[in-house]
């Protein structure tokens, strides 16, 4: 998927070889409400925004897969069944459920074990000091997890998509043609990546669960769930300034979302590129068609 500040276009290559695109025009949220203009609301609607686009990217290819199967298992001389679109209540369900499972794996579990470590060792009991070890169980989880899945063989793929959306990314912003030869010079580590706001959110959440009082599991795992918004707003913050001011204090917090990139990022096949490019000039093009700036967001 690329996005850029008024149009976002998917790319999905079906089985017989062909592209398929999904495009359309891709309204600034802080237009319709100004009040996404605020510092740190503006990170939240911001994040609210890719999400709801990452939906759409999902369940448009999830749609491109089930015609080219209901294709594949249409007998010789039969026409296909056109397949229905996946049902808004299934992607919600979905949806739903990774909510659970996010809170359950990344709050509920690290809160768990640090309390149960609290009774062990009574320096934990340092407000401080326990968000500290709730934070770093939290990061061991995260990166053993993304870890786990990265062996996985149709995951391993999707970080190589990812890895070519970066090497197109990368050469567009050097004026160079856009093409697969000139994308592949380039690295698929991008200081801009989502994976990088994930890290970053791992470490603002730890400050921001220290300064904020809780006594008790029970309180503890509240704040956890009500201060998301906010920590998804200062992590946007900090994202923003670090990309203005590459020789700052705040751009080396945002490194170790680079090293992370050796993950969730993998050397993309020319095909893969070519998806890539080819959602990048139809982004690009609705852009230009609607008097934008060209530029990615």
């Amino acid at each position: 998927m690329m996005r850029a500040p008024h149009s976002y276009a998917t790319a999905v290559r079906r089985l017989d070889g062909q592209i398929v695109i999904d495009e359309r025009p891709l309204p600034k949220l802080s237009d319709r409400y100004p009040i996404f203009r605020l510092p740190v609301l503006r990170g939240v609607g911001t994040l609210g925004q890719a999400m709801v686009l990452g939906v759409k990217a999902l369940r448009f290819s999830a749609d491109v897969a089930l015609q080219a199967e209901a294709g594949a298992q249409a007998q010789p001389g039969e026409a296909a069944k056109k397949p229905g679109e996946i049902p808004g209540w299934l992607m919600a369900l979905n949806l739903a459920f990774s909510f659970v499972f996010f809170i359950a794996l990344y709050k509920f579990v690290p809160l768990w074990i640090t309390t149960r470590l609290e009774g062990y060792y009574p320096e934990l009991h340092s407000q401080v000091l326990f968000n500290l070890a709730d934070g770093a169980i939290r990061l061991l989880i995260f990166l053993g997890f993304l870890w786990l899945i990265s062996r996985w063989a149709d995951i391993r793929r999707v970080f190589e998509y990812h890895g070519a959306e970066h090497r197109v990314v990368f050469n567009f912003e050097s004026g160079q043609p856009v093409n697969t030869d000139n994308a592949r010079a380039f690295p698929t580590f991008h200081p801009r990546c989502g994976t990088s706001f994930l890290l970053v959110v791992m470490m603002v959440s730890i400050a921001v669960y220290a300064l904020i009082p809780a006594e008790g599991f029970v309180a503890k795992m509240a704040v956890r769930v009500l201060a998301l918004p906010l920590i998804a707003g200062l992590s946007y913050e900090v994202i923003r300034f670090a990309a203005r001011r590459r020789g700052s204090l705040l751009a080396l917090f945002t490194a170790p979302g680079l090293w992370l990139q050796r993950i969730t990022t993998q050397p993309p096949s020319d095909e893969q590129t070519e998806v890539a490019i080819v959602a990048l000039e139809r982004a690009m093009a609705l852009e230009e068609k609607q008097g934008g700036e060209l530029v990615i967001a």
